[in-house]
C-alpha cells in the first residue's frame, strides 16, 4: 500500500472504499494509506468494515466486510466457518499485495488469529478486542445458543426488526442505551437473509470444541500484542482476556477498560487512540 502524503502521528488519512471480486465472491473493504506495515481490521458479528472508519484514519490500513456481512457477497457456496474465513483472508491479502501486516480483531473477526497462527511471521503487531474466544473453557451466551439451535435460529432472525435491534443493543453499551443510532442503522441496512444465513452456518459451524481447537497454537504468535477489554461484555467475560495474554507468545499488554461493553470503542471513544498508538510504535 502506498505511504501516507500526511505528516504527523495524528494526522488524518483519507478513506476510500474498494471493490473486487475474490474467490467468486464480491468482496468490498474501505482503505486508507498508512505509513509502515499495512493493518488489517476485522469486524465481528452483526456489523461490517464500517466499525473500523475512525481506526483507519488514525493508522491506515484495510477494513473488509467479511463474506456475508455489510457490501460483500453472501453467496450460499460460501464456507462461514474459522478455516473458511482463514482461506479468504489469504486470499484477500494475495489480492492486495501484502505480504507483512498488523492485524486488529474484534467478536468473530477472530478468525484471522487462524491466519496468524497459520502465517506468524507475517504479522507485525496484534490487536485483540473483546474477541471470540478460540481458548478452553468458553460457553456461547445466550443469543448465541438461539442461534445455534436449527429453526429455533431461523426463527428469531425472521422476527428480528429494526426496533428490536435498537432495544437488544442497550446491553452493547454501558451508558443508558440504546446504541447510537448510526450504529444501529448501520447493522439493520445490511441484516438481510444472506447476513442472518452466514451469521446461523457461522455460529454452528463452532462449538466449543472447534473454537478451543482453533487456539492451539495461539503460543506461534510471537509479536507485541494489545489485549484491550471491555470488562462490562455481556457476551465475553474477563477471564478470555486474561487467557488470550496468558497464550499469546510474545510480549503482551492486558489492558481492561471499564465503562466499556463489547463494542469498547463506542463508550469509550479514547481506545481509539490507544489502539492508534500501539499500532503506530510499528510504523
Amino acid at each position: 500500500m502506498s505511504e501516507a502524503a500526511t505528516g504527523g502521528p495524528t494526522a488524518e488519512a483519507t478513506v476510500v472504499e474498494r471493490f473486487a471480486a475474490i474467490d467468486r465472491v464480491p468482496v468490498t473493504w474501505h482503505e486508507a494509506p498508512a505509513p509502515g506495515p499495512p493493518v488489517l481490521y476485522l469486524h465481528g458479528v452483526p456489523t461490517n468494515g464500517e466499525d473500523w472508519l475512525p481506526f483507519l484514519e488514525r493508522t491506515g490500513g484495510v477494513a473488509p466486510d467479511l463474506p456475508g456481512f455489510g457490501r460483500s457477497g453472501k453467496p450460499p457456496h460460501f464456507d462461514y466457518s474459522i478455516e473458511g474465513y482463514r482461506r479468504f483472508l489469504e486470499a484477500f491479502l494475495d489480492h492486495l499485495g501484502i505480504d507483512r501486516l498488523s492485524l486488529v480483531v474484534h467478536d468473530w473477526g477472530g478468525v484471522g488469529l487462524a491466519l496468524a497462527q497459520a502465517a506468524p511471521e507475517r504479522i507485525e503487531r496484534l490487536v485483540v478486542m473483546n474477541c471470540v474466544p478460540l481458548l478452553p473453557g468458553y460457553r456461547w451466551h445466550r443469543i448465541a445458543r438461539v442461534w445455534r439451535t436449527p429453526l429455533l435460529g431461523e426463527m428469531a432472525m425472521g422476527f428480528t426488526t429494526r426496533w428490536g435491534t435498537r432495544q437488544l443493543s442497550r446491553e452493547a453499551v454501558v451508558a443508558p442505551g440504546p446504541a447510537p443510532r448510526e450504529f444501529v442503522d448501520r447493522v439493520w441496512r445490511h441484516f438481510d437473509h444472506g447476513t442472518q444465513r452466514a451469521i446461523l452456518r457461522l455460529y454452528r459451524s463452532a462449538p466449543p470444541a472447534v473454537l478451543e481447537a482453533a487456539g492451539t497454537r495461539l503460543g506461534a504468535i510471537r509479536c507485541p500484542a494489545l489485549v484491550l477489554w471491555g470488562v462490562e461484555d455481556p457476551y465475553i467475560a474477563t477471564s478470555f482476556a486474561e487467557a488470550y495474554a496468558e497464550r499469546l507468545g510474545g510480549p503482551t499488554q492486558l489492558e481492561l477498560v471499564k465503562g466499556a461493553s463489547h463494542w469498547p470503542w463506542i463508550d469509550r471513544p479514547e481506545t481509539i487512540e490507544r489502539v492508534a498508538g500501539f499500532l503506530r510504535a510499528a510504523a
